[in-house]
């Protein structure tokens, strides 16, 4: 069994450090391929002296531009499973092996592990999806309001360690690399799961996960994040409009959504540095965008 393991980085040298000294511990491992996407923090130089990893640099192509060159990389390599994650999940030195409990059966599509935050379990993922109602979420069942103690079938998970069997990617393809960044491990798991593969959350399978913004204002956290809100208003539009069963998941679910940020915004702006003026009418271009499917960096 040939596994290629794929982690994307960008300007996190000392994260991408600890991961991929966690990799090492994880076997069996064919190899492990780091995506640079254009670091400009020493990260390159670093790599460079590793001589057990597989090193792409490219531009900046965000996350979802990462995992496409690195799926694709892998599939073309001979890769029988592909272990995907970002540099700032740590996988402990048996997660691979309790992934591989369960790569025997057929059906599963995709492996998961669980993912732990300063001890605690972090998790977005859910059991299925919302493609009828305009007024819940895309998102049915959470597992984060659900006690998991052994495998269970779920719909979506992140990019952050999912264990993708080959035949997936021979059947559905790479990710949407035009989302740059935020959705576009939901919309490849939603890919699979219409394709027919299941996808299985392992809670055996542990990964630690970095915290950020623990010491930061709701202002000072909201400031940074920002740029990739837009990113979450527009490609969260998308996937309601690509996939949405009616008119109204189409069109009035993202609406409600961005709605929510503008007044956010709006009521905010004049007293906290986390908005200003103008990303009032970039959150309403973002949902235009994404209502009219225009993708790609913003």
């Amino acid at each position: 069994m040939k596994i290629y393991a794929v982690v994307v980085t960008y300007n996190r040298f000392e994260l991408l450090k600890r991961n991929i000294s966690c990799l090492r511990q994880n076997k069996p491992i064919t190899q492990i391929v780091v995506v640079n996407n254009g670091s400009t923090d020493g990260t390159l130089q670093w790599l460079s002296e590793q001589e057990d990893l597989k090193v792409i640099t490219q531009d900046n192509v965000g996350g979802s531009g990462g995992f496409y060159t690195g799926i694709d990389f892998a599939y073309r390599e001979g890769a029988d499973w592909i272990w995907c994650m970002d540099d700032d999940v740590f996988p402990r030195a048996d997660c691979l092996e309790h992934l591989l409990l369960h790569a025997d059966k057929e059906h599963i599509g995709i492996l998961a592990p669980r993912r732990l935050q300063e001890g605690k379990i972090f998790t977005h993922d859910f059991l299925s999806y919302n493609l009828t109602n305009p007024f819940k979420s895309m998102y049915k069942d959470r597992l984060s309001k659900i006690e998991v103690t052994a495998p269970i079938e779920i719909s979506g998970t992140a990019f952050e360690g999912p264990f993708i069997r080959r035949d997936v990617v021979e059947k559905i393809g790479l990710p949407n690399k035009e989302l740059f960044i935020f959705c576009d491990d939901t919309d490849y798991c939603l890919r699979a799961v219409l394709a027919g593969f299941s996808i299985l959350y392992v809670p055996t399978a542990l990964m630690d996960k970095q915290l950020f913004f623990s010491n930061d204002t709701w202002a000072e956290r909201n400031k940074k994040k920002k740029w990739k809100r837009f990113y979450q208003v527009r490609n969260s539009t998308y996937l309601n409009h690509h996939y949405g069963k009616n008119w109204a998941v189409r069109t009035i679910r993202s609406f409600n959504g961005v709605i929510g940020y503008i007044l956010v915004a709006f009521f905010t702006f004049a007293f906290s540095k986390a908005y200003d003026w103008k990303d009032i009418s970039k959150l309403w271009k973002a949902y235009q965008d994404g209502l009219h499917e225009r993708l790609g960096k913003m």
